[in-house]
């Protein structure tokens, strides 16, 4: 039988390189040749895309899932679904799972792939249980990752478990392309002599094995491969489908897809990417062992980069690339997917940027420590959990047992709000809520995507224009630099004024100013929450270094603020 096809060009693809960012209206024209092809299923929706829509695109995700089901009648869609964290960061109560996956089925999902980061199967059992409920096809998933507690044989029995509890087939997920062919070999053997449903192969080529462990997969008995049309494939993505179903054809494995047809489908992509040519940063177009020590996955990788440059800290790369397994290891070796892969990758950003380990910690690195996202698959750091959480002890329950049903006050809050027009809304609000709320009202503006004229190689001009603080003999200046096509770089500068006042509050990183926890008058001792700042997709709080009195809040809620800038001024106890 030959060999089925997932394509990820239009979900995971661009996620892995360009972190998100294709535009539906860039989907729509290839769509229903793309649906001619014969693939097994197209994955076109969940993972990032949905909180991609509306924080950056100004997008209705729920739109771009009914305009592509319009274009593509007779072939499967297919979602990434993370367990109970949905397509979010968190995990949320169990009748906001219901409702998203009622109406992610009424919208138009065929194929639900469904994963843990964790791979603890209780956070999956119930969006399996709802997705075979409205009849959808259920793909249930492992994540693939090397450490000293993940074995073949671990990976072969849950995806047994998977086969016991009613999916209808399986996905291996190595999301950050650490399977090498041998293991791939052994471990599509090993599942195959236990479950009889088809077992799927996703791989990225961020090491650059993928394509090789492709291959001695399907020999070993893989049934579905997943690919990428080859202008958004290699790098972190996934291998190129027409380069795969080409290395197939004439052998007892054929797609059976036609060479001309894909290629057809393969030149709009080519000509797409030049759209989006400075969204692809060197670091994730081309592959790097380095990935077999850090296991970063491609999607969360091209969001590092971002993540650096937005904190002006790109030149820390390869520290923070460094601190990764140190953190993971910490953390009892998590597969490194979203959102664990968001949870370690952030707190080495914070352990290199503030230069001490973790002397600043998210909420969400908090709520992980104390069980809230499950199990992890071995003991965490003993030093690590009591520096973060202390005496508090973690849960032991199933992590969404702990969450009270949330729809009813959701909806009361969002008709308060006026942002509830459609059954939909009150899911997106749920998953989002500052952020929905802002895109529900019409505040969101859309990134711009610069013009292929107007693009210039990253190395030549890194994403600028950029500011600095410089000290110009004893005076802070700021310092904007802008390019200049075909001419020498720029500078302005402005005054500002000398120093910074005592007792002023720093932003210690660009983001979204969530919360103001004081206000004026109010008396803060050290260690005092007084904000939260989402930051790196992780929810960071900002605590007082003194004791004193809020003279003045600068800042209010929803304004995006950058690294430095100062939040609230404190008046200091004695002096």
């Amino acid at each position: 039988m030959g060999i089925l096809i997932t394509d990820t060009t239009l979900r995971d693809a661009h996620q892995s390189l360009i972190a998100t960012r294709m535009r539906t209206g860039d989907m729509v024209p290839i769509a229903e040749k793309l649906d001619k092809v014969g693939f097994f299923s197209l994955e076109v929706w969940g993972g990032a895309t949905f909180d991609a829509c509306i924080r950056f695109l100004n997008e209705d995700p729920w739109e771009r899932l009914q305009v592509l089901r319009a274009k593509i009648k007779n072939t499967r869609l297919q979602m990434l679904l993370r367990g109970q964290n949905l397509v979010g960061y968190r995990h949320y109560a169990d009748d906001v799972l219901k409702e998203f996956i009622r109406l992610t089925v009424k919208n138009g999902i065929d194929i639900f792939r469904v994963f843990d980061a964790l791979n603890d199967m209780r956070n999956m059992e119930l969006a399996i249980k709802v997705a075979k409920d409205y009849e959808a096809h259920v793909q249930g998933t492992l994540c693939y990752t090397t450490s000293p507690v993940h074995t073949i044989e671990n990976f072969a029995e849950m995806a047994s478990a998977f086969e016991g509890l009613g999916c209808d087939s399986i996905c291996i997920k190595d999301m950050a392309g650490l399977l090498s062919p041998t293991a791939a070999t052994e471990l599509v053997k090993a599942i195959k002599g236990k479950v009889k449903i088809p077992l799927d192969l996703h791989s990225h080529c961020s090491s650059g094995m993928a394509p090789l462990s492709h291959h001695a997969a399907v020999l070993a008995g893989v049934d579905i491969i997943d690919t990428a049309f080859s202008a958004f494939a290699w790098g972190t993505s996934h291998p190129p489908t027409e380069s795969m179903v080409a290395a197939f054809k004439d052998t007892p494995y054929d797609a059976g897809l036609d060479l001309e047809q894909l290629y057809e489908i393969g030149e709009y992509f080519a000509t797409l990417s030049g759209k989006y040519r400075t969204a692809f940063a060197a670091e994730v177009i081309r592959p790097s062992v380095n990935v077999l020590l850090h296991q970063i996955p491609g999607g969360m990788l091209s969001n590092l980069v971002g993540q650096l440059r937005e904190q002006k800290a790109l030149d820390k790369m390869e520290e923070v690339l460094r601190e990764v397994p140190k953190v993971r290891q910490d953390f009892g070796y998590p597969p490194l997917v979203t959102p664990t892969s968001q949870l370690v990758g952030t707190q080495a950003v914070l352990n290199v940027l503030s230069g001490v380990r973790y002397k600043q910690v998210t909420q969400e690195v908090k709520n992980y420590f104390l069980g809230q996202y499950g199990w992890p698959p071995a003991r965490v750091n003993e030093d690590v959990r009591k520096l973060i959480i202390g005496d508090e002890k973690p849960i032991t329950v199933r992590p969404a047992d702990m969450i009270e049903p949330k729809l009813d006050t959701l909806r009361r809050e969002g008709q308060k709000l006026g942002i509830l027009r459609k059954e939909e809304d009150l899911v997106s609000y749920a998953l989002y809520p500052q952020v929905a709320t802002k895109f529900l009202r019409g505040e969101i503006k859309e990134e711009v995507v610069p013009s292929q004229t107007e693009s210039i190689p990253r190395s030549l001009a890194p994403d600028l224009p950029m500011e600095f603080n410089v000290d110009v003999d004893g005076e802070m200046c700021n310092v904007k630099v802008t390019p200049v096509l075909g001419k020498t770089v720029e500078v302005e500068k402005s005054e500002q004024p000398k120093g910074v006042p005592p007792g002023a509050v720093l932003s210690p990183m660009s983001g979204m100013l969530l919360a103001v926890k004081v206000k004026v008058g109010d008396k803060v001792k050290m260690g005092d929450l007084l904000a939260t700042i989402e930051a790196m997709k992780m929810h960071n709080e900002v605590h007082s270094s003194h004791h004193g009195v809020v003279k003045e809040i600068l800042v209010y809620e929803g304004e995006v603020v950058n690294s430095g800038d100062i939040l609230i001024v404190l008046e200091l106890e004695n002096g």
